[in-house]
């Protein structure tokens, strides 16, 4: 019996037997530390994006101080916020009807570009024709040409189609402009994407603009919010092409705006910086709403 017994303790676990508390608990601190070249990593671009900032930062504060305190330099924090330099800005430089004009502009370009381009873009990745490698060539050589040195001849030709002083022109050179960079963007997209779907759609019986359409084109779309900010980037802060075309003030984009308070005769700064502040808030919200669709990543499609 007491054999028995003592087998019955020997097989009985004991409590020293059982793993403790800090091994149980090591995988889990182990994946709370954070390694150090993260932190160098994490450092770096912390310091990266604050080099970024300053100057936006800069422009804000500087927009809300008197003339007197952004020369002097006196603080980077305004000592007493001028708000009314936006309100000059906006009323002395008639910045609504100019960021109306450039609003219209830059929307009307940006749709005609990802149009073009993702037609131009998906017949160069998918379809087979005579000459495309010829035609991929002449894009490139057309994105080697400066934009500057084709402004006369692009005027000739709005001149001949009695476009010129009229906003149809000023988006037909703004569309030109942007294609060819944008579709060489779309091809690639488009190139790296699977044919499973495209083949199962055809299957069923999809014609090619059908597939285009109904398949291709919604897994593009962060390709299509790349070209959408870059092009809308360049749309937006065009100038010179304007101040060509346009003899009506009433027809210039927000960059002519921004021109009426950099008299020598009257120095308004701080009211150029309100100015600016105003004509980049577009910018920045049509941005994070693309930045949502270029995070997700080119992978994310039907195949995942």
């Amino acid at each position: 019996m007491t054999l028995t017994n003592d087998k019955a303790d020997a097989g009985t676990p004991t409590p020293a037997s059982r793993p403790d508390d800090e091994s149980t608990s090591e995988p889990a601190a182990r994946r709370r530390r954070v390694p150090v070249h993260k932190i160098g990593l994490y450092g770096l671009l912390g310091i990266a994006a604050l080099t970024a900032l300053f100057p936006l930062l800069w422009m804000v504060s500087g927009s809300l101080q008197t003339l007197t305190e952004l020369l002097t330099n006196q603080s980077f924090v305004p000592s007493d916020p001028q708000w009314g330099n936006y309100v000059t800005a906006w009323v002395e430089g008639d910045l609504g009807t100019y960021l109306r004009n450039s609003v219209i502009y830059t929307g009307a370009a940006v749709l005609g570009i990802l149009l073009v381009s993702s037609l131009a873009g998906y017949a160069l990745a998918r379809l087979e024709f005579a000459g495309k490698g010829v035609f991929t060539f002449v894009i490139l050589a057309v994105m080697i040409i400066p934009a500057p040195a084709m402004f006369l001849a692009q005027y000739k030709l709005l001149i001949s189609l009695g476009l010129t002083n009229n906003p149809v022109g000023y988006v037909l050179i703004l569309i030109t402009s942007g294609i060819p960079m944008s579709t060489l963007i779309m091809r690639s997209f488009f190139v790296s994407q699977p044919r499973d779907l495209e083949e199962a759609a055809a299957l069923d019986g999809a014609g090619p603009l059908r597939v285009f359409w109904s398949v291709i084109l919604p897994l593009a779309r962060p390709g299509l919010a790349a070209v959408a900010v870059i092009q809308g980037l360049g749309a937006w802060n065009e100038y010179l092409m304007a101040l060509v075309l346009f003899d009506d003030n009433e027809l210039m984009p927000i960059q002519r705006g921004l021109t009426a308070f950099t008299s020598a005769e009257t120095p308004q700064q701080q009211v150029l910086l309100a100015a600016t502040t105003i004509s980049i808030v577009p910018v920045i919200v049509f941005y994070l709403m693309a930045q949502r669709h270029i995070v997700k990543g080119i992978g994310a499609g039907a195949l995942k």
